[in-house]
């Protein structure tokens, strides 16, 4: 795994769970609004953090952590993550991962192993705005596929949208929300402008 962060504790990214965070190296997309450039573009990365680093950690915290969560950057693209997560689960720990969507086998494999305990998927826009949002030519059948495979997933999920004035408005919004059965609510998240991977749109 190519990890290029590492948060030991958070209270709040993991619902009901005290959790360490471990962010993956790389992405597929390159939305202007992403607050983390630095897990995303190569000319940016830092030396990646061992393996070996983390399962350290994560051994001496068995009792004081209840989950880990797995974002990025964008986790499925990393050839090795369902030995990663494996070796995660093998240790005890519940395992959320935060994903773009964009590799539904990837998900399918994760769910069917039972590797996975709680999913968050980013939706980046309306599916017409998607290349313009995501910065790349995206694979929007790939997208709506993951969206299916998680809403009818016993596992639970958050569906999280960021709203990137002026790349986004109030009818986007109503337009990701309608993706969505009238039992399952779309979280707004805010949007931080600040060392953001194209700040020259937000000016």
């Amino acid at each position: 795994m190519k990890i290029g962060g590492f948060q030991p504790f958070s209270l709040s990214d993991f619902p009901d769970c005290v959790s360490a965070i471990v962010f993956t190296q790389g992405c597929n997309f390159r939305c202007p609004f992403c607050h983390n450039p630095s897990l995303v573009l190569p000319e940016l990365f830092l030396p990646p953090i061992p393996e070996e680093t983390i399962f350290t950690f994560l051994n001496e915290r068995k009792n004081k952590l209840d989950g880990i969560v797995i974002t990025g950057g964008e986790p499925t693209i990393q050839s090795d993550l369902i030995e990663f997560v494996k070796k995660i689960k093998e240790l005890g720990y519940k395992v959320k991962l935060d994903t773009n969507g964009s590799n539904p086998e990837v998900v399918e494999k994760l769910i069917k192993h039972n590797l996975i305990n709680y999913f968050a998927l980013d939706i980046k826009a309306p599916w017409h705005k998607y290349a313009h949002l995501t910065g790349v030519e995206t694979d929007i059948e790939a997208i709506k596929k993951t969206l299916m495979i998680l809403l009818h997933s016993s596992i639970p999920c958050d569906f999280r949208l960021t709203y990137a004035k002026p790349l986004l408005n109030d009818e986007d919004i109503q337009e990701v929300q309608s993706y969505l059965p009238p039992n399952r609510s779309l979280t707004i998240q805010k949007f931080i402008q600040k060392n953001v991977l194209n700040p020259t749109l937000f000016i």
